[in-house]
């Protein structure tokens, strides 16, 4: 339609409603339905289902025992991901315990992703990616500005931070509640002299992960290259983000007893929740 025509009042309307149904790669879906959720999973415990653009947000709420499984559909996706405590957001992700506690930097089937408060947020239980980063944190607009030429939200090549802040927003957080964030699907290793060697592909297609909420949680994601992606274009591809209901962690979970250090975590969980 001409602009001539959307100035019209009712000729917009029209045109805004003869949109309805209209899909396209990267949106979500409502009411959510996915044709390739695990046998197990009945379709109406579906909770969200979404394609994330490239350089796009997301953000959900999730329940406690939630299953949230991402794809990297076209093998360039890079899933920065914040979390908080949907009860309580002032306890949120840290990254430094979530490698320090469990002695292990490098991200993958069977670790946790804990809180400030030594709490478990989300267990990894599948992962055939195998390439994540616990290390750089994600884009601001000055890094953006530096190496493509401009970095603002509105602009071609909006970065992380600023996508996290929208996303963090919509649950009435600022600025200041953006914290440190890990980044799946885009690895990084520690090479003997200290250097950070970054993996980032770009790998096959298909690549999946999926976590398991252990708390109630506000989940923000922002798709966008690593801020040590080495290409000079801005390359990143969509990201399908799928979420269900699923049972509670029990207490013969073998991810909850890998581990003292993750035995305990689990416990501040359950003490938590006993309140």
């Amino acid at each position: 339609m001409t602009a001539t025509t959307l100035a019209d009042p009712n000729a917009a309307r029209d045109h805004a409603r003869s949109m309805a149904g209209t899909v396209v790669e990267a949106m979500p879906v409502l009411p959510p339905v996915a044709s390739d959720l695990p046998e197990a999973v009945a379709p109406d415990d579906l909770v969200w289902e979404e394609t994330i653009a490239p350089g796009g947000y997301a953000t959900r709420r999730l329940a406690r025992g939630s299953r949230l499984r991402l794809i990297d559909t076209k093998g360039d996706a890079c899933a920065a991901l914040m979390l908080f405590n949907a009860e309580m957001p002032t306890e949120r992700l840290n990254v430094a315990d979530t490698v320090k506690v469990q002695w292990n930097a490098y991200l993958g089937a069977g670790k946790l992703l804990l809180s400030d408060m030594g709490r478990v947020m989300m267990s990894i239980l599948e992962d055939d990616a195998s390439t994540h980063d616990a290390f750089c944190g994600t884009s601001n607009a000055a890094t953006n500005s530096a190496k493509y030429g401009e970095g603002s939200n509105s602009g071609p090549y909006p970065n992380g931070r600023d996508r996290f802040l929208l996303g963090a927003a919509k649950h009435g957080l600022q600025r200041r509640d953006v914290h440190p964030c890990i980044n799946l699907f885009k690895g990084t290793k520690i090479a003997a002299d200290g250097t950070i060697v970054p993996d980032i592909g770009p790998f096959a297609p298909g690549r999946s992960l999926t976590l398991r909420a252990e708390m109630e949680l506000i989940v923000v994601i922002a798709n966008v290259p690593h801020v040590l992606d080495p290409r000079d274009a801005y390359t990143v591809t969509p990201l399908r983000a799928t979420a269900w209901r699923g049972v509670v962690t029990q207490a013969d979970d073998a991810i909850r007893n890998a581990t003292p250090e993750g035995q305990r975590a689990f416990l501040n969980v359950e003490d938590y929740f006993r309140r």
